[in-house]
This record gives structure tokens, sequence and C-alpha cells, in this order.
């Protein structure tokens, strides 16, 4: 019966998806002059970025105005730059994916010369031909309204000279600005756009409020995600989760770990991935118990367990999914028993994923499983040493973040939190060598619902008999 409940639960969660599947790409069929976006056609639709901002009015303050400010082009060596991510804040509210810019959303219509009247306005920098050349197409104030569905834009150098009065409002609502940026003289600049709004709130700085946006008000709707975001959520982890059995497929002692962190990307790709969500962890031997090891370096050897925490990032949403494998296919004896203490620990955390619980509820029932089993087998002699073995929290939220904003209070249908326990012995641990060297991780994707919980990266095999079954075909890159 629990068998049938099961199923039938998926099967309305991927209904549910489909349908959405359905309204993204007909919602984002809309005018779109904009060359450099319209090459993908299950975009989040500017419904829902407006509803974002809608959402957000509610919770403001009367007489207040909230302001958010574009993530900085950030300096990798040089003259090259990293790859820009915008702010996820500012791309909730927005859904724009260029530097240089700032949004002003009014809690109430407000009026300005030359017959303006509106509730929110985009600055922004202007179309360049030069600059296109270089980095390719903007999409300008003049065609941001059309796009992105925002009522007002303006070009950046528009704000310096807007009679807009920031004194007049009880509350300004302030995201994080950026510091740190130099100057680079340029008029539609980052740079320019901070520091106008300093001078414009000079006389007003006691009604500044940094709290309220990026603590309280975003977390509480990011947290909870819609159709729309759960479609392009469900899409990364299946890709992720793609990638993790060609891994389990094509792992070999004859690799790096450079190398496993080469086949998970190329599925990245492969399947229309952006980037990876965050530097992909690729540990094997000793580097499985560094919880988060990113040089992936080191040779693999036959005896290994390889912990391979990965998550694609499509359209801006991430996932999170750890798998720990055997490098020659086989658990040792010694392996096994931690990989099902870690497991036993997973499964108790996820069966706490459920609508009214505390966040923290997954984590004390994994640590109750692990602390107890660590004791029964002599690793441990009082509980509290536990956290020598696991030292970290076993859930955060999942979304525009890997570390999602959230306020940590009850969960809620829409909720999607990862149950990641694990356990990590370094050489030298007080406790029998037999052990050195051992760390396991179990990551999953989790979403909160009325109903069944449902695991939406259980695609990836996570018990041992499936693993090491899965390892001994041969995989693309073995071939």
């Amino acid at each position: 019966m629990y068998r049938l409940l099961f199923i039938v639960v998926i099967i309305r969660f991927s209904f549910s998806c489909l349908y959405a599947q359905e309204k993204v790409v007909n919602l984002s069929k809309q005018p779109n002059n904009n060359e450099a976006l319209e090459y993908d056609t299950d975009l989040l639709p500017t419904s829902f970025f407006q509803n974002n901002r809608n959402e957000l009015r509610k919770l403001m303050p009367p007489n207040s105005v909230a302001v958010l400010f574009a993530n900085p082009v950030q300096n990798r060596s040089n003259d090259v730059d990293y790859q820009y991510h915008q702010d996820p804040n500012f791309y909730y509210l927005t859904g724009l994916r260029e530097p240089n810019a700032m949004v002003i959303i009014f809690k109430d219509v407000q009026e300005y010369g030359s017959g303006l009247k509106t509730d929110e306005i985009l600055f922004l920098q202007n179309r360049s031909k030069s600059d296109e050349t270089w980095t390719g197409k903007r999409l300008g104030a003049e065609r941001a309204t059309a796009y992105l569905g925002i009522k007002t834009a303006m070009n950046i150098v528009d704000f310096i000279k807007f009679n807009l009065e920031f004194p007049t409002f009880d509350r300004i609502l302030v995201s994080e600005i950026p510091t740190g940026i130099k100057n680079k003289f340029e008029k539609e600049g980052l740079y320019n756009l901070i520091q106008s709004f300093h001078l414009k709130t000079e006389k007003c700085k006691s009604t500044i409020d940094k709290n309220l946006i990026s603590n309280q008000f975003l977390p509480k709707l990011r947290q909870t995600k819609q159709f729309e975001e759960l479609v392009l959520l469900k899409k990364a982890i299946d890709i992720t989760c793609d990638a993790q059995i060609e891994l389990m497929k094509s792992l070999t002692s004859q690799l790096k770990e450079y190398q496993t962190q080469a086949v998970v990307e190329y599925v990245f790709k492969t399947n229309g991935a952006e980037y990876p969500g965050f530097p992909t962890i690729m540990g094997s031997g000793e580097n499985s118990c560094v919880l988060h090891y990113t040089s992936n370096r080191k040779p693999l050897e036959k005896n290994d367990l390889l912990v391979s925490d990965i998550g694609a990032e499509y359209h801006g949403y991430t996932a999170d999914v750890t798998r720990t494998l055997p490098v020659n296919g086989k658990f040792s004896e010694e392996q096994k028993i931690i990989y099902n203490i870690v497991l036993e620990a997973q499964k108790a955390g996820i069966q706490q994923c459920k609508k009214g619980n505390k966040f923290w509820d997954p984590h004390d029932a994994a640590t109750n499983v692990i602390a107890n089993q660590l004791m029964k087998w002599g690793i441990i002699d009082k509980v509290y040493r536990v956290k020598e073995y696991f030292m970290h929290g076993t859930s955060h939220y999942l979304g525009l973040d890997v570390h999602d904003a959230g306020l940590f209070g009850s969960l809620e249908p829409g909720n999607v939190i990862t149950v990641e326990p694990g356990i990590y012995i370094p050489e030298g641990s007080n406790c029998d060598p037999k052990w050195w060297n051992i760390g396991v991780r179990i990551e999953d994707d989790i979403l909160i619902n009325d109903g069944e919980t449902i695991n939406i990266s259980e695609k990836a095999p996570r018990e041992m008999v499936d693993i090491e079954q899965l390892m001994k075909e041969v995989g693309v890159f073995e071939k």
C-alpha cells in the first residue's frame, strides 16, 4: 500500500512538473527583441518576476522603497574576468542577467515629472555597439520593459540626475551593497550607481534598513518554490543524477580526481547546464575526509572511496547530489559498515522531512543514528564525540543558490532541502586505524509536499548493491 501511494505521488509530481514546464514555455513565447537571450525556450516567464515584485510589495512597510544592486563583475586576473553570475535576489525580482544595474521597487505608485507614474524603476547600462562587439548583446533600457516586464526602465546616467527624493520615505530597504568596486571612470558602471545612491541618501541614513530585504522578506519568498522554479530545479537535479550515474559506470583506478570531475561536467554541459552550481568536489582516499575539497588532483587508488559532491546549474537553479563510490567497484568490509551507518542516518533524516516539522529535525534524527552506531562499533566512547566525525549540518535550502535563502523555521510545502549526513575519519583519528581515511557522504534533494515527501534525486542509486551493480557496466569514457 505504501509503495503504491509513493508511486502515485511521484506520478502526480511528474504531471505537475509537465504542466509547469508547458506553462513556462508558453508564457516565455512573448515579444522578445533581445537577440542575445532568445536561444533557450524554457526561461522563466516575465510574469514570474512581476509576481515576485508584487509579493515583495505586500511585505514592505507603508511609505517604503526597496533598493537592490546587481552583482559586480569579478576579476580573475589582469584583464580576465570570471564568467558573470547575477545576484540571486536581484535576478529573482527582475530576471536581468547583466551587470551594472539597480532596481528600485516602491510600496506605492510614485509620480514624477513628465507624467511618469510608476512603482518600479530598473536602471541599467545602455546599449553600446563597441562593447557589444566584445561581450555580446545588451538589453538596454529601451527593450527592458518588453523583455523583462518591468514597468519603467532607464539608463544608469538617468539615475544620477533623477529627482528621486529618498528623504520622503519612512523606510529605505536596501539589500547588500557591493563593496570594493574600483572606479573605472565608466559613466554607466556600478561604481557610479552606488556613489550616486550614497549621495542621494546622505541626509536620511537613519531610515536605511539593511536587514529586512536580505534576512527576512526575500528568504521568506524564496524558500517556497513555485511550479516554474520546480521545473528548472528538477531539470538541474536530473542532469546531476545522470552525471553521477555516468561516473559510476566510468570510474576506474586509472583515473585522477580531475578526470572524474571532467566526466561529470561533460554530462552537465552536454545536457544544457550553464555551469556547475558550485566547485565540483571529487575527494578520494584521504581527501574523502575533507568536506569541501576542490583541488581534485590526486590519482585514484583501487582501495579508495571517492566522495562525489556535484551540482549542475540550469537557468540559475542548482542541484546538489552526493554519492560515495568505491574506486575498484566494491566496498570493503569497513567501508560497508560506515556507508550503511550514513545511509541509515540519511533515511532517518528524510523521514523527518514533513510539513510542520522543524527545519533541524532531519539533522537531529541523522545525528542520533550516527552517534549510536559509532558507539556500537567502538569508534567513539561518548555520544558527544560524534562531532569529531560528523561536524556539519544535515540540510540546507536549495534553489537559486546551492545554500539557498530561507528562514529555517517549520518545513512548508514547496521547500526544497538537502539531506546529507556524513562520517569522516581522517588518518590519525582516535580510533582503530582500520577506519582511517574512510569518508562517506550521501546527499539527496528533497521536496516538502502536503502529502508524501519526494526525493527528487532518487534517480542516482545510493544502495550499495545498486552502486556495485552499476559500476560493472562500461561507461562512455571507459569505451
